[in-house]
């Protein structure tokens, strides 16, 4: 007990926190805006993985931090209009083809690493982004300014949401795809551009581990944090606020864990603190879901005239 009092009052443990927490913050606010356009989006986990190696290549052949975001945010949108393509123009299975792009996703990366390193040992490293210590908020001020973008973007979504035409009109067709055509709006290029746009979010949220987090890409990096991202969105029930803090409850199960396990009178063997995280985050999941509003038409395909 005086351990667990201990971790919980020292500041480096809610700096951890935050910054394992900012990539499931951005991955799963890139499945929200998919969901509530109606389409699931199994490919995070292959996109956040393409993410991180784009983003960390484009770097490490000279280009800026911020020019490695972009380029990682690229590629979430070029996987991101394969996947439209797929599922909204063809109308084929959203399971099937999100998981045929995670494997997709995965399988490059790894392809392009070996190509661009073919005789390295050693994963090259960047220089990655600096923490914002000029920002006079603690523990924030130990975040690099991708975790502040992160933040950010949670009111941010969650007013485009719900205070623009635009955040209705992605409503709608992840509601009710025949009544919102009913009034004008374009079904297939709105669900395009929230799948898009929600890709973009899961490749920055990749490339938040190679030029923030580490400072190098190394192969099963990501480590499913994708697949805990689309269990996020159903315990927020597609909400961006209640998005942030199923991240951050996650985070802070998974740095409790890695305490416990470097605390020298651990009770447990390390594998029950490897399983702690998910545990809760499944028993929160069960809890919540159960009450969970899900968008009418998520998973269902849409050919315009049909009833």
């Amino acid at each position: 007990m005086t351990d667990l009092l201990d971790i919980l009052a020292n500041p480096a443990f809610w700096v951890a926190v935050l910054r394992i927490a900012t990539p499931l913050i951005l991955g799963t606010l890139g499945v929200l805006l998919c969901e509530r356009a109606g389409v699931l989006n199994l490919g995070i986990e292959g996109i956040m993985v393409a993410g991180a190696f784009t983003g960390w290549l484009a770097v490490y052949a000279g280009a800026p931090l911020w020019a490695g975001v972009g380029v990682a945010a690229l590629t979430g949108m070029a996987f991101g209009l394969l996947h439209a393509f797929l599922t909204v123009g063809l109308a084929l299975s959203q399971h099937v083809s999100g998981l045929g792009i995670t494997l997709l996703a995965t399988a490059l990366s790894y392809f392009g690493y070996r190509v661009s390193f073919p005789k390295v040992n050693t994963p090259p490293t960047i220089t990655s982004f600096a923490p914002m210590e000029w920002l006079p908020v603690p523990i924030l001020n130990a975040q690099t300014a991708l975790t502040l973008f992160a933040l950010l973007l949670v009111p941010a979504i969650a007013w485009v949401l719900y205070r623009t035409p635009l955040g209705l009109a992605v409503r709608m067709v992840g509601e009710n795809p025949q009544a919102a055509e009913s009034q004008g709006v374009s079904v297939a290029a709105t669900r395009t551009g929230a799948i898009v746009a929600g890709s973009a979010l899961m490749g920055v949220a990749g490339s938040f581990l190679t030029l923030s987090a580490f400072n190098a890409f190394f192969f099963n990096m990501v480590n499913g944090r994708g697949w805990i991202c689309v269990a996020l969105v159903v315990f927020a029930s597609w909400r961006p606020g209640k998005a942030l803090l199923g991240a951050l409850l996650f985070a802070f199960f998974d740095a409790l864990q890695l305490r416990l396990q470097q605390s020298g009178d651990a009770l447990l063997p390390y594998q029950i603190y490897l399983m702690l995280p998910y545990l809760l985050s499944i028993l929160a999941l069960v809890l919540v879901a159960r009450k969970a509003s899900y968008p009418q038409a998520l998973m269902k395909p849409y050919r315009k005239g049909e009833r």
